[in-house]
Order: C-alpha cells, then sequence, then structure tokens
C-alpha cells in the first residue's frame, strides 16, 4: 500500500463480507469486476490487504448542515428546541464569513470522509443581512476543493422571508437544489407551492425539511402528490417527524401517497432525539419518522445524522455508526437494516449507483477493522480504510498501549 493518498486500487484482498466467507474483490477504475473466493485475484496490480476488516458499501450521509457545523462551542446557545436553535443560529451567522464558513465545513466533510461518508448532501443557508450568499460561496468553494474525493451535492435553504430571486441566484452560481422548511411557515402550504414552482421553473431536483413537529397538520401529503408526475427531477423530505405521531390510519394512507411519488424520505435520529420534545417530560415522544411502516410499504428511505456540534445538536462525531446505534436503540432497526438505511438506502435517495462488493458497483468501500456487521456497529472500530472510485482516499490506523493486568497469584490485602 502506498504511503500517498490517493491511490487507485485494483484489487481488495483477504477482506471479509458482512454475509461471511473472505473474498478479493477486482476493480477496474470506478467499478467492481469480479468477486472471487480470497487468493484468485490476480497478483502484482496495485493490492489493499483487507485481511481481518469487514467490507461494506461506502456509508453517504443525504442531510448534511456543513454551513452550520462546529459552532456549538462558538455561538455557546442555550439547549433548547428547534425555533431556538434556528434563533441562535442566524444571530450567530451575522458574525460569518466565507472564509470561516468554509474552514469549518471543509473540515467536518473530511472528518465524514475518514469516517467512510464518501457522498454528502448538504443544505446551506441563504442568510440575513447584506451578503445572504456568503454560506453558499463558501460551500462551492468547498465543494471544488474535496472533488474527487468525496461526491458533495448543495442545498439551498431558506425561510419563507426570503425572496425567490435570491434562492434563484444560489442556483445560478452552482447550487443544486431547491430546499427550504415550509412547516415552519406562516402559510405552509403556499410556500410548498412556492418552492416547488420555483423547483419545476429552474429543472432542479428539491429537498425540503418536512413536518420537523410532534402535531400539527403535515405538508407532506401535498408535497408528494405534487410531485407525483415528476420525471426529469426528484424529491427528497426530511425529518419527517409528524409521521411516527400521525394516528395509524392517517399514516396508512399518507405511506401510500409518500411511496406513489416516489418521494425520498430521510431520517435524522441524532438531531430529531435531541431538538423534540422538550415541552414534554413526561412519555417524551421519540423524535422520528415512522421507520418500520416506511420500510413495509417499500418507501425510499434513508437515514443520516443531520447537525454536528451547532445549536441544533451539540455532539456528532460525523460517524455512520453514530447513526446506526441510535437507528437500533430509538427506531428499533435490525442492524443491518439501520447500516443499509446509511449506505444503500442513502444513495438511492440521494439517486447514486449502487456501491459495495458486487459486480458492475461504484467502487465506493468502508473497511473496518472487524469481523461482522454487530461487532463494527457496537464498537464502531477506528482503524479504516476509504475507496472513492477506486481510489483510496482515507486511511486511519490506531493503536492501544494498555498497562498489564495484575498476576493470578498476586494477593492483595
Amino acid at each position: 500500500m502506498s504511503d500517498r493518498l490517493p491511490y487507485v486500487v485494483r484489487v481488495l484482498r483477504n477482506a471479509t463480507l458482512p454475509e461471511g466467507g473472505v473474498v478479493d474483490v477486482v476493480l477496474d477504475g470506478e467499478i467492481v469486476t469480479e468477486v472471487v473466493p480470497a487468493g484468485e485475484a490476480p497478483a502484482g496490480a496495485a493490492e489493499l490487504d483487507l485481511s481481518g476488516y469487514l467490507l461494506l458499501p461506502a456509508a453517504a450521509e443525504p442531510h448534511a448542515h456543513l454551513d452550520k457545523s462546529r459552532t456549538w462551542e462558538l455561538a455557546k446557545p442555550p439547549v433548547g428546541d428547534l425555533v431556538q436553535a434556528i434563533e441562535q443560529f442566524r444571530a450567530f451567522s451575522a458574525t460569518e464569513t466565507v472564509e470561516s464558513v468554509a474552514a469549518r465545513a471543509r473540515a467536518t466533510a473530511l472528518d465524514m470522509l475518514s469516517k467512510g461518508i464518501t457522498a454528502i448532501r448538504s443544505h446551506v443557508d441563504l442568510l440575513r443581512g447584506d451578503q445572504p450568499l456568503r454560506g453558499v460561496h463558501a460551500l462551492l468553494q468547498v465543494r471544488e476543493e474535496l472533488r474527487g474525493l468525496l461526491d458533495l451535492e448543495l442545498v439551498a435553504l431558506a425561510d419563507d422571508q426570503t425572496p425567490t430571486a435570491v434562492f434563484e441566484e444560489a442556483l445560478e452560481l452552482g447550487v443544486d437544489l431547491v430546499g427550504g422548511a415550509p412547516h415552519l411557515a406562516a402559510d405552509p402550504p403556499a410556500e410548498v407551492d412556492r418552492l416547488l414552482g420555483l423547483a419545476e421553473r429552474t429543472g432542479r431536483s428539491v429537498d425540503l425539511h418536512t413536518d420537523e413537529n410532534l402535531d400539527g397538520s403535515p405538508t407532506i401529503v401535498q408535497f408528494a402528490r405534487r410531485v407525483a408526475g415528476w420525471t426529469t427531477a426528484t424529491a427528497t423530505a426530511g425529518h419527517c417527524v409528524r409521521l411516527g405521531t400521525l394516528p395509524e390510519d392517517e399514516l396508512r394512507e399518507t405511506i401510500a401517497d409518500v411511496v406513489a411519488a416516489d418521494l425520498g424520505i430521510v431520517a435524522l435520529p441524532i438531531t430529531n432525539l435531541y431538538l423534540q420534545g422538550w415541552d414534554r417530560p413526561v412519555a417524551t415522544p421519540r423524535g422520528l419518522t415512522a421507520l418500520r411502516p416506511l420500510i413495509e410499504a417499500g418507501a425510499r428511505l434513508a437515514a443520516g445524522a443531520d447537525n454536528v456540534r451547532d445549536p441544533f445538536n451539540p455532539v456528532g462525531r460525523c460517524d455512520p455508526f453514530e447513526t446506526v446505534s441510535l437507528l437500533v436503540t430509538a427506531g428499533h432497526l435490525a442492524i443491518d437494516e439501520a447500516y443499509g438505511l446509511v449506505s444503500a438506502g442513502a444513495r438511492a435517495v440521494l439517486r447514486l449507483p449502487a456501491a459495495g462488493p458486487e459486480p458492475g458497483a461504484q467502487a465506493d468501500f468502508l473497511a473496518v477493522r472487524g469481523g461482522s456487521l454487530p461487532e463494527v456497529a457496537a464498537t464502531a472500530d477506528p482503524n479504516r480504510h476509504v475507496l472513492h472510485r477506486g481510489r483510496l482516499v482515507a486511511s486511519t490506523t490506531c493503536s492501544v498501549t494498555m498497562a498489564a493486568p495484575a498476576s493470578r497469584d498476586r494477593v492483595f490485602v
């Protein structure tokens, strides 16, 4: 293995698969061509020896806020709910520059990459004041700097008080998708119409923060029915916490609309478990969307981490296994289902090609030291290798020095 990254890999040798077995994976550029028993791949090509490592499809982050990340200690916000977090970040953002936003966003994106995330969709705030596109300029810069190391897609995010012209300018500069949070608008149905109309006029896909609340009238039905006829653009709904508290009959009908529209749903357990339920100290509800009903209905479903160390979530390790752990413990998913939502499910919502150890798949991998998926989900072992499009882009090797245990023959008094 070369000491210089990135470098092209031709063979992943002696890799353990989640379903069992040890294999060699042969790559041709960005694509997997063969998966054969260990030792059967041709020798002599650029190899990465994965003895003792579990080979997984790389993770993807379908809903990030790179421009907000790492501001908790700078903003020093009070702990609180969604509205408080919005107000606190809005006040803090007035102090931001393009350079400060880019520095934090870059650090967070690279941290995610080192943990095994090779594709990120990040929302970027259209800020208040006379320079509303500071965050946009910063993340466009970071996207260019990281090109070839990971895929970074940007979503313009603002409230109902932001002029449509500001959204349009962000899209002209190179932001990929239309975003927003209609459920927080003074007139939610009108805001859904405005944002989807903008997406239709500009030919863009859309990714909306949707029903990030435990009660109230959901907007997702209007959203799903409006995009059901789209053929060239895609639609994604993030959060969807209200689905987790809808009565069963209404939930079933709503999910039918979601599936009919092929609307991607993104669960965000870390942030929503933090933000939701502050006003309910007894029997506090889980801030999660309806994971099991969505899975059973065959919805296009993903999970992500959302905020990292900002007013919306003071913690976060940029690690997909953190999201997996919460999906298992709070969402009651099986471990393989949970990892599927941060990998294959996330790529499906982002409309990226399938990745992993399958012939024809994109060569995006996360190799973690360990022997099984339950083991690495539990330990989140830091020893990892990350490949993006057939190139090794990150490697982490850790060692532990441990004091020797006392001898069994030693007598303590």
